[in-house]
């Protein structure tokens, strides 16, 4: 029976919101799911179009549903459904050797194996990756600059893809020439040169706390302490706090990932990126910004990068296209600012040069608009996956489970009740062929024993799903 054929006493859009607000109650939409598309319900139900989009209305109204722009409408996650969020970190303010190397290795060769449930690795599945577009360039180029696609780039980079990145710079905040770009293996060499060119072994760098560990397997292997700072699940790391902390310890360089940072996913808002950069400017110590993720924000515009903010040429900025375009063609970017010659003589001693047909495929995608349509498209998956998975661990976790909220990126960070240990539910789920990332990874001096990294770069499926009811059991035996 159609709503068109029941009862007339009320408005027949009332009628359609009721049936639909009817299937969030009884969970067949979930939070963070879209609901049917206005014509597909129209026909479905035997209504017109304009009731259709006048119960939408309502239940966007009434706050069950949002709107998203050229996507459709979705399931609103409400407040009281919302776990709790972590609260800021509480650090020890002494400086630390790192001792993760071992650890690190372990949980990047299970995250990157086939058989298992990707629920560790921040990456983003290959379905979400513009990958036969790629290809495409990569035969186009191989078949018109035969020549030029297999040599040696400049040690600084392929010049087209160079300016390209410097155009869209002005989205970031800032607007740097080609020249003062270059090119990387990925965003890890990038980290890996500017630290090489501002720190010298046993110098100490300040850290955001809990931090990436990709950074503190770098600070380990150049033989760097690490002092964390305070930071916010929100609003990042905590200007007062490391400026107390620059106060109390000679610090060689800080690093920061400004937006949606691995593994809290915050922002720092433009006041606290201001402040940052001036208080380190006035100190004269280098700033390392990782902006890896900037282009992945859901909503609104583009957050600004630190380097937005730099007028002394101390903020030295990396980023890749291994979180948007393709892990595999590990090419990324630095903005080392007055520290641009040291880094380029580094990168020549390091690798010579950056792979150069992946650096002419991107520079393509750019220059064509591809990067772009391709964003929009990306940044809508991820915003749906993430609420999706935010449910997923309210509903399946242990009660008392807290997790953050990121408004961009694709990584969770989950803080577990008393009893649960991170490092036994990492063994646990490996057991059961399930990757996450422990919380001790994260941290210098091995903390967060309650806190995992979860990916929500990964479409939701019924293994994901599975995946998660089994961590959830898992972690309710600890509790």
């Amino acid at each position: 029976m159609t709503v068109a054929s029941q009862h007339t006493d009320e408005h027949l859009y009332e009628r359609v919101a009721a049936t639909i607000a009817h299937q969030i109650d009884r969970g067949t939409l979930r939070p963070g799911e879209r609901i049917p598309s206005v014509r597909k319900l129209k026909t479905k139900l035997g209504v017109s179009l304009s009731t259709v989009l006048q119960a939408y209305m309502t239940l966007e109204d009434r706050g069950l549903v949002e709107a998203r722009p050229q996507s459709g409408y979705y399931v609103r996650l409400q407040p009281r459904e919302l776990p709790l969020e972590p609260s800021p970190s509480a650090p020890s303010p002494v400086a630390t050797k790192v001792d993760i190397e071992e650890l690190a290795l372990s949980v990047h060769e299970h995250n990157v194996d086939p058989l298992i449930v990707p629920l560790g690795a921040a990456t983003p599945a290959s379905e979400l990756l513009p990958t036969k577009k790629l290809y495409r360039i990569l035969s186009a180029l191989c078949r018109r600059q035969e020549s030029e696609s297999n040599r040696y780039e400049s040690s600084a980079g392929n010049m087209e893809m160079r300016r390209q990145i410097a155009r869209r710079s002005i989205d970031q905040g800032f607007n740097p020439a080609p020249e003062d770009i270059i090119a990387t293996s990925g965003c890890t060499e990038a980290l890996n040169l500017c630290l090489r060119a501002v720190t010298r072994a046993g110098d100490t760098v300040a850290v955001e706390s809990p931090i990436y560990y990709g950074v503190l397997q770098i600070l380990e292997a150049l033989n760097l302490k690490a002092i964390e700072v305070v930071t916010d699940p929100r609003e990042g790391i905590c200007p007062d706090a490391l400026a107390s902390a620059l106060r109390r310890r000679s610090v060689a360089a800080v690093f920061v990932q400004p937006n949606f940072q691995n593994p809290l996913g915050c922002c720092i808002p433009d006041k606290n990126k201001k402040v940052l950069v001036d208080l380190l400017a006035h100190r004269g110590i280098p700033l390392i910004e990782d902006d890896i993720y900037g282009d992945l924000y859901f909503e609104g515009n583009r957050p600004k990068a630190l380097k937005a903010y730099d007028r002394t040429g101390g903020v030295l900025l990396c980023s890749s296209f291994s979180k948007t375009l393709s892990p595999g063609f590990r090419v990324g970017w630095t903005v080392p600012g007055r520290f641009l010659q040291q880094v380029r003589r580094l990168k020549l001693t390091s690798s010579i040069s950056t792979s150069t047909l992946p650096q002419m495929a991107i520079a393509e995608m750019l220059r064509s608009g591809g990067y772009d349509r391709h964003l929009r498209r990306v940044r809508k998956a991820y915003a749906s996956q993430m609420q999706t998975m935010i449910h997923a661990v309210r509903r399946y976790f242990p009660e008392g489970t807290k997790v953050t909220r990121p408004l961009g990126g694709n990584v969770l960070w989950v803080e577990f009740p008393e009893g649960v240990d991170s490092l036994k539910l990492y063994d646990q789920a490996l057991q059961r062929r399930i990757s996450i990332v422990p919380g001790p990874l994260f941290s210098p001096k091995r903390g967060y024993r309650r806190c995992i990294r979860l990916n929500g770069g990964n479409p939701w499926s019924e293994q994901i799903e599975d995946a998660m009811i089994v961590l959830g059991r898992l972690a309710a035996r600890m509790v």
